[in-house]
Formats: structure tokens, C-alpha cells, sequence
């Protein structure tokens, strides 16, 4: 019973070891400054509109999303005002 403790905290010990090593092996960044090193990968353009990476979201989807985002600040609103009210918080409030 306990080599196989042995054996679990080795292998754990292993694995730590390991993985916190690899965070240390890639130094191929160019950092601007400290905790500031993104850079893009080779071929990425400066632009990003009209490249092959633009997003090119569609108005419609867009303002479907800003209608539920609408919808769901005036139902917050109302169930804030019921709970002002009332001072019971009412999650279905017409």
C-alpha cells in the first residue's frame, strides 16, 4: 500500500516537473516590454479588414443581438423596480 503512495507522489512530482519546465522552453518572443509579449503569427496582416481573418459580421446578426441585450436590460429593469416595490425579488415580472 505504500509504494504505491510512493508511486503516486512520484509521478505527480514527475508531472509538475515537466509541465512547469515547458512554460520556461519557448523564448522565440519578442516582448515591447515586460508581461507585453503577443506577437502575430507569420504571414497575419497588419490590416485586418478585407484580409482572409475579417470577421465581416453581419448587420442583421448584430442587431439581433443588440435587441435580446435590450430586451434583457428592461426586464432586469423591471424586476429591479418590482423588488423596490415590493421587497420580494420576482424573477417572472410582466
Amino acid at each position: 500500500m505504500q509504494s504505491k503512495n510512493w508511486l503516486k507522489h512520484g509521478l505527480m512530482g514527475v508531472a509538475v516537473l515537466v509541465f512547469s519546465s515547458s512554460a520556461f522552453a519557448y523564448d522565440g518572443t519578442n516582448c515591447k516590454e515586460p508581461g507585453n509579449c503577443w506577437e502575430p503569427k507569420p504571414g497575419f496582416p497588419d490590416k485586418i479588414a478585407g484580409s482572409k481573418y475579417d470577421p465581416k459580421h453581419d448587420p442583421v446578426e448584430l442587431s439581433k443581438q443588440e435587441k435580446a441585450i435590450k430586451a434583457m436590460n428592461e426586464r432586469n429593469a423591471k424586476r429591479v423596480a418590482n423588488l423596490k416595490e415590493t421587497g420580494q425579488f420576482k424573477y417572472d415580472v410582466k
